[in-house]
């Protein structure tokens, strides 16, 4: 009795051992005294025997790698960057990973590539370019290089982005201050330009009140001042009230007569027209 409690524990503890559970996410590559199977299991439950064989798992997810490290730039500074690899293993080339590379492809590859192509790309540089809009087009080129080395590797690398980038406290300074510079350039611009548009509007103003001017000095010959004469005339003779007109044949003059009969001062007609319906 006690042998077949002892063989059914056996049993079960070999049928634990023999098998092995493939996430998502992950792939299996069975290793069969010491060769990998170039065809890897995906997620489910895989059966293997314990004694010669084994089911090496591998992560397909996105990981994410951080390196602390300092990269040299352009003008020969060394500048202190954190820097995050994004990358993935391509699960069809695991194999392949696991017998040309081994377990540790981190350290074995991905690190020692990444810092020779950030090395490369980051000396094309300058330092300062490393805190404006050229730090996607160093990430982009640090990516495309590593890719390039790692082709046919089976690690796919998604991104590098530089997280924190400190430069040496001069420079830095010396940048911020250039910065200051160039936005008051910009401000002073747009005031100058401001100054400009309004000495222009100015200007049109002034030509075009110059232009009605000359219109009207142009226009006031003596046969439209005759018939504007004329014309009053013909204003004067149709008003009730009692008018004494006296015209040289030129302009018209006006003299009002008041209740008692008295002539007031006389005036221009030219002056008076306004108040010819009086």
């Amino acid at each position: 009795m006690k042998s077949i409690q002892l063989s059914i524990i056996a049993v079960l503890i070999l049928s634990l051992t023999s098998c092995a559970v493939v996430r998502q996410g992950e792939v299996g590559v069975k290793r069969t005294l010491g060769t990998y199977k170039e065809q890897p299991y995906t997620e489910g439950l895989r059966l293997f025997n314990p004694f010669v064989s084994t089911i090496v798992k591998v992560s397909t997810q996105t990981e994410n790698l951080e390196v602390a490290l300092s990269i040299p730039s352009k003008e020969g500074l060394n500048i202190a960057a954190e820097v995050s690899i994004l990358y993935h293993v391509i699960p069809r080339k695991a194999p392949d990973l696991l017998i040309n590379i081994g377990k540790n492809y981190e350290k074995n590859i991905i690190l020692p590539v990444f810092r020779s192509a950030v090395a490369d790309v980051s000396s094309r540089f300058f330092a300062r370019d490393m805190h404006t809009g050229e730090r996607a087009q160093i990430e982009k080129a640090i990516r495309e290089q590593m890719m390039s080395l790692l082709d046919g590797k089976g690690i796919e690398i998604e991104a590098v982005l530089m997280k924190s980038i400190q430069m040496p406290k001069n420079l830095a300074r010396a940048i911020e201050e250039k910065l200051e510079a160039d936005q008051s350039a910009q401000r002073m611009e747009f005031v100058l330009n401001q100054a400009r548009q309004e000495a222009e509007r100015r200007r049109i103003e002034a030509e075009g009140v110059r232009d009605a001017q000359a219109i009207i000095s142009e226009g006031l010959n003596p046969m439209i001042l005759q018939f504007k004469s004329i014309e009053a005339f013909l204003q004067l003779a149709q008003s009730p009230n009692a008018k004494i007109i006296l015209s040289d044949g030129d302009l018209p003059m006006l003299m009002n007569m008041d209740g008692e009969g008295e002539v007031k001062p006389v005036q221009p007609m030219r002056r008076m027209s306004s108040n010819a319906s009086n």
